[in-house]
């Protein structure tokens, strides 16, 4: 039969058995519903019944395990998932089903630059997004076993093959086979060796207890009804969870937790949190600030270890701003390093958790906390300083005190070991794929490495998203101070080039903060002239390339130029220019395109490979009489930003953005900087947007909230 005969494993299973092969033999079998599309699973469960074996889907009985699953370690997060825990299983002597490594890469093994140890497996380098589970099309041209049954072999030859699934003794042993193997049993009429198709033979440790109701879905820690899989072609966003019972809710939900029985908890709303994640340690709402202070304090006190004995009097000098209750961030002076940062790391765990479970209630609440005590200039030593601080509350207190006892908060640990945290952490750092996405690579399309999203997905991804996936590893290293100059310095020498040198280059982000290194770099650059800046991050991008500098432009915005760069109205949509487009803006890859033995190698293979490494930079072109708050808006740390928004907005009925300033009530623009700007520099233009605003001004090295 030639290849375009070859029947498909869709075909295959659909085919009438002209020879029916009798699977009763075979132990009780799970089918594995990763990458399986629609009714996939149940087909080949209703083939395995048709043929006399017996489907299950409880994890406690079944002995078999069979599905699109092609390599060791993608069996093991697959049965781990299931809570069933086992080893590898290496010295079974299977006679009849040698096992034939295949040398040939898949078809559709797709590489990756770069290596990186992931959070799956921090000993596991990844040099390449290789496959890791198999495709449909690729079934037809597996290799198959040397050792396998002819199809001229009579049928009482091909019953007299040894057992394939027998375990040695009273070992408890669980195989995980291709489902190719079915299609091959199918076809030939008869049960054939293993051969390539078995993936995995493992020795189980311990088996969840029974129940009839086990997922076969993927989604570790929630046991309830399966969620449907969607192809990545037709979702952007995950399918709304279904409520279920979480594994980690025999854990505690806070150290305390006796002392918040007795109170009222409301009912989050759905925006709040995924509830995948109910009664996980690190999804635990907060307790409420107000009313519970004083009976907290106490059990707090109760339950601390003896070093917290003492009275207000121990505590240093509340700051002014805590004295005064204020309460953004825009007002106090948060430095970069702090004397609570070891705390700060870990209530900053919580809140990535909180982002990854789209808790967005939660994510402010934690981003307020930790804004305060990073501008807090004493090593906390007594919850009630915790307490006394504007923004923090009980529940920070709580944490504070289970860290200062044990060295630990559980839930940081609960989220570091959670299985699909880990997952989504991987994918929610992948430059492009947000939390959202993220959650809707692992839960909608049950994928759990770079390699399924390149395998099952890659079409579906737009360009940034690619881009971030191939060059995953390198934009994961940070950028020193040195390196974010000398771009800085290219892209002004271009801009100059092109207009004059009245041109500013102002880079902002973390570097402006004080970072010693940076995730990407952001610039700011402006000109006297208004008719300089129209168009101007078009002809910067343009020359750029032309000089090979950059080597994919992603998003290019000319919103601000088409507007007349005045400020943004004040009613708008993301249509008309707000969000990302509010000034004109580009995101570019960076490489450098020299290198010492630039020369030769090009002279040698012309098609010679830059070893340099790429860089995420963005290129923010303001106008300058409104340069100021342009720079303001691209300095501070997120919550300072934020805060910077809800001050203008209640102190002084603004709305600030980076683009200008208008009043609410008339929607008319608050010309801070003058008609045409400032006479000076960029930064004395934000000192008098400071000014403006009734602000103390504010160093941009005091602004890092995060």
């Amino acid at each position: 039969m030639d290849e375009s005969q070859t029947p498909t494993e869709e075909s295959q299973l659909a085919m009438p058995n002209l020879d029916s092969v009798d699977l009763s033999t075979i132990p009780p079998i799970l089918v594995l519903s990763a990458h399986l599309k629609g009714h996939e699973a149940k087909d080949i469960e209703e083939t395995l019944r048709r043929h006399g074996a017996q489907p299950t889907d409880d994890v406690s009985k079944a002995k078999v395990f069979i599905g699109k699953v092609g390599t060791k370690k993608r069996s093991e997060f697959e049965l781990r998932a299931r809570r069933l825990k086992v080893e590898e299983f290496l010295d079974l002597e299977r006679t009849a089903s040698p096992v034939q490594v295949d040398d040939e890469p898949a078809s559709k093994r797709r590489k990756v630059e770069g290596s990186r140890h992931t959070p799956q497996d921090e000993a596991r380098t990844r040099t390449q997004v290789a496959d890791d589970s198999e495709t449909e099309d690729e079934f037809p041209t597996l290799k198959r076993d040397t050792h396998a049954a002819s199809p001229t072999k009579s049928r009482e030859e091909s019953e007299a093959l040894p057992v394939l699934f027998e375990s040695p003794g009273s070992e408890d042993i669980i195989w995980v086979i291709k489902v190719g193997w079915l299609n091959d049993c199918i076809a030939k009429g008869t049960i054939l060796p293993l051969g390539v198709n078995l993936v995995y033979t493992g020795k189980v440790i311990e088996r969840p207890p029974s129940s009839t109701a086990t997922p076969k879905s993927i989604i570790p820690f929630f046991a309830g009804k399966t969620t449907k899989i969607i192809p990545a072609s037709r979702t952007n966003l995950a399918p709304r969870p279904e409520s279920g019972q979480d594994i980690l809710e025999r854990a505690k939900s806070d150290l305390y937790a006796v002392s918040s029985r007795h109170h009222h908890q409301p009912t989050r709303s759905t925006n709040s949190g995924s509830r995948r994640f109910d009664g996980a340690t690190f999804a635990s709402s907060s307790t409420s600030h107000h009313g519970q202070v004083a009976a907290h304090t106490a059990h707090l006190l109760k339950q601390s270890t003896s070093e917290y004995e003492g009275d207000d009097s121990d505590l240093p000098p509340a700051p002014k701003w805590v004295k005064k209750d204020i309460k953004y961030s825009c007002q106090r002076f948060t430095p970069l390093n702090g004397p609570n940062d070891e705390f700060i790391g870990l209530l900053k765990k919580i809140r990535i958790a909180r982002t990854l479970i789209n808790d967005e209630i939660g994510i402010r609440a934690y981003s307020t906390i930790i804004a305060a005590i990073a501008a807090y200039p004493y090593e906390l030593r007594h919850p009630r300083e915790v307490l006394r601080i504007p923004g923090c509350d009980t529940k920070a207190a709580e944490l504070y005190v289970e860290w200062k006892n044990t060295g630990h908060i559980k839930a940081v640990d609960d989220f570091e070991e959670d299985e699909a945290m880990k997952v989504l952490r991987l994918f929610y750092d992948i430059w492009g794929v947000g939390a959202k996405t993220a959650r809707n690579f692992y839960y909608g399309n049950h994928w759990t490495e770079l390699d399924d999203i390149v395998e099952f997905g890659w079409n579906d991804l737009d360009r940034v998203q690619q881009i971030g996936v191939k060059y995953y590893e390198e934009l994961l290293n940070p950028i020193p101070r040195s390196e974010v100059e000398q771009i800085a310095e290219v892209v002004r020498q271009h801009a100059v080039r092109l207009r004059d040198d009245r041109i500013t280059v102002t880079i902002v982000g973390g570097y402006r903060r004080g970072k010693a290194a940076s995730g990407d770099v952001d610039m700011i650059i402006s000109h006297h002239d208004l008719e300089s800046t129209a168009n101007l991050v078009r002809d910067i991008i343009q020359s750029l390339e032309d000089e090979e500098w950059i080597t994919h432009t992603l998003t290019m915005s000319l919103h601000n130029t088409e507007r007349g760069q005045s400020t943004l109205p004040f009613r708008t949509t993301r249509a008309a220019g707000a969000g990302f487009d509010t000034l004109d803006k580009a995101l570019v890859v960076w490489q450098d395109p020299h290198w010492p033995t630039r020369e030769r190698d090009l002279a040698e293979n012309p098609r010679a490979k830059n070893p340099n490494i790429h860089r995420r930079v963005d290129i923010i072109i303001a106008p300058w009489r409104t340069v100021g708050c342009a720079v303001m808006g691209w300095s501070g740390g997120t919550t300072f930003q934020r805060d910077l928004r809800r001050y203008a907005k209640a102190i002084k009925g603004w709305k600030f953005d980076s683009s200008g300033i208008r009043d609410r009530s008339t929607g008319e623009v608050v010309q801070l900087e003058g008609p045409n700007g400032v006479d000076g520099t960029p930064e004395d233009a934000e000192r008098i947007v400071f000014e403006g605003l009734g602000l103390e001004y504010i160093p941009p090295e005091m602004r890092c909230t995060n």
